[in-house]
């Protein structure tokens, strides 16, 4: 399993946790190592006051399986440390993921108990991607489902990601990436441009303007090396008088302001009306601080023509997980068949088999219920629109889920997505459920 080199990416395979190699140690010892096992990741639920989640992150972790690979440190490691013994060693020694891998397409909606991911392999190979899966899926999907929330707040506006200040810096770039998909058209972050071909945005902080002797001085430096078409920073001291002196500079060319504190509100409407009194009707109005969907929705009202969304964006927007898990739902016995599998524990039910999904769409193309059917293909469902696409065949990553086309291609998954929503989402309100599960 290849993918293209994009950037130089760390290898995965010790993002992983200690128990499943000693569970491959114990499966290679029982001899069930090498029964064929069908293995989900799913969410069991949705943050509170959330009707639908996004899915992000699918193309990351591709890359990451592709990469997943036991060195001579990682092997040298564990040997060391006595993680797990000789035999296992000899095994992760040879590692190379050889199943298929089916899934959401990145930008697509999911409900709880969508089968987000579908991984089927020998036990000995899905077995140790459960945490790289999770890791990946829960955060990038988390950032995805507010990202969403904001783009729908934003009623057509454009946000751009800039938080990356707000994270871990491995997590900001794969933060920028989630926003994107999930309908934000930039972002600040370089490497997250570099990485994945998006569009970096910025001009200046609030320090480029104290730096100088004056906000005129800062503004006119500004000017002269970006030209007027950049959009200066108008509250650092008063901003009646910025907008004033940045109009006197810059003229009827001037691209943007921006506002970054206050009531953002009020402030946007009246900057509005003197850019338009002073003949800079066409200046646009960005505003910052602290936004999430809220705040975007409030703004509504106000003449923003977009908005900087940091802090709530990267941290998932007060869900910061998407709170998938990874479960086992079929295997093969003693006799080679597939049979079901799945846990009763008491709050922590799941469906077992492989599931297969479609969204049943009415006449005009709207979406009306998820159907998934267990163990075979929904049937009687000529409307249905397939959710799961294969991403991996016998290791071999299959072209278009990775890298820059990835991203774009999210992106125009989740503004299908959310064109055939709002039938769900308002069944969902009413208290009904957005899944039909049809069994054998």
């Amino acid at each position: 399993m290849e993918s293209s080199p994009v950037w130089d990416r760390p290898a995965t395979s010790l993002f992983t946790d200690h128990y499943e190699l000693t569970m491959l140690q114990a499966a290679l010892h029982s001899g069930a190592a090498e029964r064929r096992t069908v293995f989900e990741a799913f969410a069991r639920g949705l943050p509170e006051g959330r009707r639908y989640g996004i899915v992000a992150g699918t193309g990351r972790l591709l890359e990451g399986i592709a990469g997943f690979r036991f060195g001579p440190s990682e092997l040298e490691f564990l040997e060391r440390t006595g993680v797990v013994n000789g035999e296992t060693l000899a095994r992760l020694a040879d590692f190379r993921f050889s199943g298929d891998i089916w899934g959401y397409p990145e930008g697509e909606a999911y409900f709880p108990y969508s089968p987000v991911l579908i991984v089927e392999a020998t036990f000995a190979e899905a077995c140790i991607l459960e945490t790289i899966v999770l890791s990946v899926l829960n955060h990038d999907s988390a950032i995805a489902s507010a990202a969403s929330r904001m783009v729908s707040a934003a009623g057509g506006r454009p946000c751009i990601e800039m938080g990356s200040r707000r994270a871990h810096e491995e997590a900001a770039v794969a933060a920028a990436r989630a926003a994107v998909i999930a309908g934000f058209e930039a972002t600040s972050n370089l490497e997250a441009g570099r990485r994945f071909g998006l569009r970096t945005v910025g001009t200046a902080a609030h320090s480029f303007t104290l730096l100088h002797d004056t906000e005129r001085d800062a503004f006119r430096a500004q000017l002269d090396a970006l030209g007027p078409g950049t959009t200066l920073l108008v509250d650092t001291y008063d901003v009646e008088a910025a907008v004033r002196t940045a109009v006197e500079l810059a003229g009827d060319k001037l691209g943007a302001v921006r506002l970054d504190s206050g009531d953002l509100l009020a402030q946007a409407r009246w900057v509005r009306e003197l850019l338009d009194r002073l003949g800079n009707v066409h200046t646009k109005i960005v505003v910052t601080s602290d936004l999430d969907e809220y705040s975007v929705a409030a703004l509504q009202a106000a003449p923003a023509d977009s908005y900087g969304i940091g802090t709530a964006l990267v941290t998932g927007s007060g869900a910061p997980t998407a709170g998938m898990v990874y479960k086992l739902v079929s295997r093969t016995n003693d006799a080679g068949e597939f049979v079901a599998v799945a846990k009763s524990s008491k709050n922590k039910i799941n469906v077992g088999g492989r599931k297969h999904a479609v969204r049943r769409l009415d006449g005009s193309g709207t979406a009306t219920h998820e159907v998934l059917g267990v163990g075979h293909l929904p049937v009687g469902e000529p409307t249905g629109r397939p959710l799961l696409q294969q991403f991996v065949r016998d290791g071999e990553l299959l072209p278009g889920w990775t890298g820059p086309e990835a991203v774009a291609r999210g992106g125009r998954r989740h503004a299908d997505t959310m064109a055939e929503l709002p039938a769900v989402v308002n069944r969902l309100q009413r208290g009904e459920p957005a899944i039909q599960t049809i069994y054998a």
